[in-house]
C-alpha cells in the first residue's frame, strides 16, 4: 500500500477552523424567492374602474 499523502498547511483553513470553534458554524444559506415566480403571482394590469364597478354590483 502506498503512503498517505502528507497534508500541506493552509493558513486560510486554519483561520476558518479557529473561527468556527470560537463563534460557531455559519447559518445555512437562505433561499431567495425566484423573481419570475413572484412576478407571475401579481396581475399584469390593474383592474379598470368599469371592472371594479361591475364586480361590486355582483357582490351586493
Amino acid at each position: 500500500m502506498s503512503k498517505a499523502k502528507k497534508k500541506v498547511f493552509s493558513a486560510v483553513k486554519a483561520i476558518k477552523s479557529n473561527a468556527r470553534e470560537r463563534v460557531g458554524a455559519p447559518p445555512p444559506e437562505r433561499v431567495l424567492p425566484d423573481p419570475k415566480q413572484k412576478q407571475a403571482e401579481k396581475p399584469r394590469h390593474k383592474k379598470t374602474l368599469a371592472d371594479l364597478l361591475a364586480n361590486r354590483g355582483e357582490e351586493a
